[in-house]
């Protein structure tokens, strides 16, 4: 079964992301989809052959990781995006961060700090599937870092093309950015 590249246009006029941040990060996106597809087809192939535990196997399978979670990661992106950015107080999710974080105001300084390390890659809300836990991770890169486990409630990517078209190095601009839009009814549709 192929995957397909979803169609995320409706964020292009969103406040804060210009709409040739957005075509040029939809395109990467689209990348990813492909090349997860070009790799499917390949191991397929090589399996039906015979061919593994060759040189070219390993690599392929390990290169497989980094295309399909760079494009799962960035589809919750591109869907916990196109929102008000106001979460309810009420809601479960502002409940959780509250019980794991003390409060929502806690969990946001928390996340907005998680997302301000110096160099490339994401800030994930993510959600202890054992215990409910909710807890921030930086994850450098996509096919890495990964707590087991655990469910994506919130995902922002804070890799350069994300911001710096936009905002060149001012990083916190974009996050004030992603959190003007987030639709926190996706994100607590997450919530498990």
């Amino acid at each position: 079964m192929e995957y397909k590249a979803k169609d995320y246009s409706y964020l292009i006029g969103m406040e804060g992301f210009s709409p040739e941040l957005l075509r040029m990060h939809f395109t990467l996106y689209q990348g990813y989809v492909t090349n997860t597809n070009k790799l499917l087809e390949i191991l397929d192939q090589m399996l039906r052959a015979g061919n593994l535990n060759t040189p070219e196997y390993n690599e392929l399978k390990r290169h497989l990781g980094w295309e399909f979670d760079g494009m799962r990661l960035h589809e919750y992106y591109f869907e916990n995006l196109g929102g008000n950015g106001r979460l309810s107080r009420r809601s479960r999710v502002a409940a959780a961060m509250a019980q794991n974080f003390g409060s929502v105001q806690a969990w946001e300084k928390d996340f907005r700090a998680t997302g301000a390390i110096r160099g490339i890659g994401w800030a994930i809300l993510y959600q202890d599937v054992t215990n409910g836990r909710l807890i921030n991770f930086w994850i450098n890169e996509h096919d890495k870092g990964h707590p087991a486990g655990c469910n994506p409630l919130l995902v922002m990517d804070v890799w350069e093309h994300a911001y710096m078209p936009d905002y060149g190095l001012d990083r916190a601009a974009y996050i004030n950015a992603f959190f003007g839009n987030i639709d926190w009814r996706v994100v607590e549709e997450r919530l498990l």
